[in-house]
């Protein structure tokens, strides 16, 4: 365990690295530093800042919205004094491969008694699951998932009448959780509620359902949060989910140090006492800091490039997945551009790989003048990956097929999504291992990989940290 006195080092400037110097510094911890290599704020959550006809605005190219459920993200926004009440409004249409307009979810648009009968079917499986989310996978809404390979239950709850109060305990059945959720819906009878999970779903980059985990699933679009999605019922941010995350970081003791890469890390054997010594690397060149404390905020595949990972870290760590999520922000000609987001639901599927999933277009006032944000993924476990460039061109094409052929592109990336592990290595206790890690050579692991790849999930997971260990 850590004292208000040690010095501690947090690597990672994204939510949450801010988020662990928010909890810390409310409980007292004055004595921390921040290290980001990148010279932004916010992550995965930073979206750039273009001018469009002498009109600056960010476009979201990570993060996009949150709901009533972002509890921790909340608790962000309150110590940064920022709201949710000024961002874009997010609507949206449905298309197929070909571009043409659908209406899945209407009964009455292209009425057909099959129709009619599918979405019937739709409505009573999604009853079910909300049943037994709520009785035969009790204590599956906390945010963490240590225990979950056990058949048990420990972590800050995400209901609403308990939120972010500590529960415990046993049940079996979420040991159903580490099933990719394909089979997990056919496992219960609900395989229908994967056409309404798989638009916040797979096309925000999270992966495919035949090689998630269904825990992944469940604890970020729990039966709450994916209520609100499909309403609608959305908070957004004017100035970028970034700005939370910015806000925060001018209300901190110590701000994050920006362009400053950790290079190296050095801890004392298992057991021994001393200082973890972390050499940083700046504009001014390299030095050595020295600390008593590490919390890990970076992706914890990439922490055993750097320092002395033990051998099971090295191990353990190298059995994470990440997605591959593609996109980029597309100029239209003169109202050429879309006027309201678009889902391409055909391609959401593996046998689509690397094909737009969906365009998001962002500030009604700027209407088809405004550019828009089009995704992607590339990879698939199992499958071969797509090229980038071959997966641009695809992208393209199928925006184009929409109506909306691009005439330029003004930002584009890859970015290393949603970490996570195999259904296999899930059953095998992977969270479980790592739990029993923390706080060994006084290293503490936080980050997406704790939770989950949004930005709720991640600041509660540091939240969890803070309260369990300092």
């Amino acid at each position: 365990m850590a004292n208000l006195t040690d010095r501690i080092c947090i690597i990672g400037g994204g939510p949450a690295g801010i988020s662990a110097a928010m909890y810390l510094q409310k409980k007292g911890y004055e004595n921390y530093e921040i290290y980001e290599r990148l010279n932004k704020i916010g992550g995965k959550c930073y979206s750039p800042r273009i001018d469009v006809n002498g009109d600056s605005r960010t476009y979201e190219t990570g993060a996009i919205m949150g709901a009533i459920t972002y509890h921790a993200v909340h608790e962000v926004e309150e110590f940064a004094g920022v709201g949710h009440a000024d961002g874009p409004n997010m609507r949206r249409m449905y298309r197929d491969k070909t571009g043409k307009e659908i209406f899945p979810f209407d009964p009455k648009k292209n009425f057909s008694i099959g129709k009619m009968l599918g979405l019937m079917k739709l409505k009573k499986q999604m009853k079910k699951l909300v049943e037994i989310m709520d009785t035969k996978y009790r204590g599956y809404d906390c945010y963490c998932h240590r225990g979950v390979a056990q058949g048990r239950y420990h972590g800050l709850s995400k209901g609403l009448d308990d939120a972010l109060q500590m529960i415990e305990g046993e049940n079996p059945n979420l040991k159903d959780l580490a099933l990719p959720f394909d089979q997990f819906c056919k496992l219960n009878g609900v395989e229908e509620v994967m056409r309404i999970w798989i638009g916040p779903y797979t096309s925000f980059g999270y992966g495919y359902f035949d090689e998630i985990p269904a825990a992944y699933v469940m604890k970020y679009l729990d039966t709450t949060t994916a209520i609100e999605f499909v309403n609608m019922r959305l908070w957004t941010w004017k100035e970028g989910t970034q700005s939370i995350y910015e806000a925060a970081n001018k209300k901190l003791y110590h701000p994050a140090h920006l362009k400053t890469e950790v290079v190296k890390v050095e801890r004392p054997a298992e057991g021994e006492e001393g200082k973890i010594k972390v050499t940083i690397k700046d504009e001014n060149g390299e030095r050595v800091e020295e600390f008593d404390q590490l919390i890990v905020t970076t992706p914890l595949d990439h922490f055993a490039e750097f320092a002395d990972a033990r051998d099971e870290e090295k191990e353990l760590f190298g059995k994470i997945i990440h997605e591959k999520y593609v996109d980029f922000i597309a100029r239209f000609g003169e109202k050429a551009g879309p006027t309201i987001s678009g889902y391409i639901f055909d391609n959401m599927t593996v046998e689509r790989l690397g094909h737009a999933m969906v365009y998001y277009h962002r500030w009604e006032d700027l209407d088809a003048d405004c550019p828009c944000t089009v995704y992607a993924l590339r990879n698939h476990m199992g499958s071969e990956d797509i090229p980038y460039d071959k997966t641009i061109d695809m992208m393209m094409d199928d925006i184009a097929k929409c109506g909306f052929p691009a005439e330029e592109r003004l930002y584009e990336q890859e970015s290393y999504y949603c970490p996570h592990v195999s259904p296999a290595d899930y059953a095998d206790g992977w969270y479980d291992k790592l739990e029993d890690m923390q706080g060994k050579q006084n290293t503490w692991y936080a980050g997406e990989i704790m939770s989950f790849g949004d930005m709720e999930d991640t600041c509660a997971a540091s939240r969890d940290l803070v309260d369990r260990f300092f």
